[in-house]
Order: structure tokens, then C-alpha cells, then sequence
């Protein structure tokens, strides 16, 4: 098992790595292998950049974003020119359905809402306008519509974890409720744990993952 010292150490190298981040700018605390982030970046895209780096560093149990979005003065935008180049985003975004999303800006923060049918056109219309200047956060309220029964979605997840050879499937418990998915058990790491809620994201109908997964050190 690492300890927090050796975790801090490898999440400040995965951030100094990654070059969507400049990590002079985050600061690292781990505790109990509990990983917060800190500090200030530039825009939204880097502090997104930050945490998928933070969680790919084996024995992070969980994370904790702190780190604030500080717009320089020349990337500043309006409400009104953000809510503008998302909408033009999304209507160029092949992967999200026409008309189906709306973008609503309020001091630079982006509500997504609307209605769609499959999980990763949510997920892609939350990233294509992540990644817009001006914006400091993100909140994604789009409802995915259920298109099969419970037990249809349960076994579909079931089948892809089968298929990806790394998953311990007898270790993961998935319970379906409606269009919501809770996963539960063990895992090895936290690369797993995020294969493994990816799986369910992919499912039809999945508007919803609860990932009680628990990475075990």
C-alpha cells in the first residue's frame, strides 16, 4: 500500500506530465490516500485536465477539487458571447443531437440542459463546451431518456464487463433503477473503477452512475 507521501508525490509527477497542466500553479494534500487539489488554472479545460490526471494515479481513493479557475484579463468573455459559442459548439458537434441541448450562462458558468437519447451525447456536449474560452465551470442537467427495461440494462453492462478480460466481474455488483445505475464492490485500482463505470455509461437508456466502487490499496 502507498503512502500519502508516495501519492503525493506521483499525482504532483502526473500533473507535471500531463501538458494540458501547469502544476506550479496546483498544490497537492493527501491524507488516508484522500487526494486534494488546490490552488488556481487558468481555465476550466486545465482544471477538467487536473483531476483526470490526479485520478489516474494508482492508490488515489478519492479526490477533492479545490483549485479555483482565474480567467486572465484578455480571456475574459461575456455571458452573452460564451452562450453564443456554445450554442455554434453544439450545432457543429455531430455527436450531439439538433436542437435536443441548451446552453445557459451565468458568470461564465455553462448549465447544459435538454433531452437525449443516449448517455455519450450527454458527455459530449458537456465536453465540447468545456473546453470554450471564457467558461469556469460546468454543470451537465441533460436528461438521457430510457429506451430499455431494467433488466435489458443490467445485463447489457454485464456483458461488456465480461468481454473486457481485466474486470473482475464477480467482484462488482450493478443495480438498476430506471434509467439510473448504482455500481458497488471491489477493485484493484482506480483505472478499473473508472473502465468499469465507463461500461455503464455506455448502456442505452443510462442517464445516471452512482460509482460506489471501492479501490482497494
Amino acid at each position: 500500500m502507498k503512502s500519502d507521501a508516495q501519492i503525493r508525490s506521483d499525482v504532483q509527477a502526473e500533473l507535471d506530465w500531463d501538458p494540458a497542466v501547469k502544476a506550479g500553479d496546483i498544490g497537492v494534500i493527501v491524507k488516508d490516500g484522500v487526494v486534494t487539489l488546490t490552488g488556481h488554472v487558468g481555465n476550466f479545460a486545465e482544471k477538467h485536465a487536473a483531476e483526470r490526471a490526479a485520478r489516474r494515479v494508482a492508490g488515489v481513493k478519492a479526490l477533492a477539487i479545490e483549485t479555483a479557475v482565474k480567467l486572465p484579463g484578455m480571456l475574459e468573455r461575456s455571458d452573452g458571447d460564451i452562450a453564443a459559442a456554445a450554442e455554434h459548439s453544439l450545432e457543429w458537434n455531430v455527436l450531439v443531437p439538433d436542437g435536443k441541448v441548451r446552453p445557459i450562462v451565468e458568470n461564465g458558468w455553462i448549465t447544459l440542459t435538454g433531452e437525449v437519447e443516449w448517455a455519450y451525447q450527454s458527455q459530449s456536449a458537456a465536453s465540447t463546451v468545456r473546453n470554450l474560452m471564457g467558461v469556469v465551470g460546468v454543470t451537465n442537467l441533460i436528461k438521457v431518456t430510457p429506451r430499455l427495461s431494467a433488466v435489458d440494462v443490467e445485463k447489457r453492462i454485464h456483458d461488456a464487463l465480461v468481454r473486457q478480460a481485466d474486470n473482475d466481474t464477480r467482484r462488482v455488483h450493478i443495480r438498476v433503477d430506471g434509467s439510473s445505475v448504482a455500481l458497488t464492490g471491489k477493485v484493484h485500482s482506480w483505472a478499473e473503477r473508472n473502465a468499469i463505470q465507463l461500461a455503464a455509461w455506455s448502456a442505452p437508456g443510462v442517464s445516471s452512475v452512482s460509482n460506489q466502487l471501492l479501490v482497494e490499496g
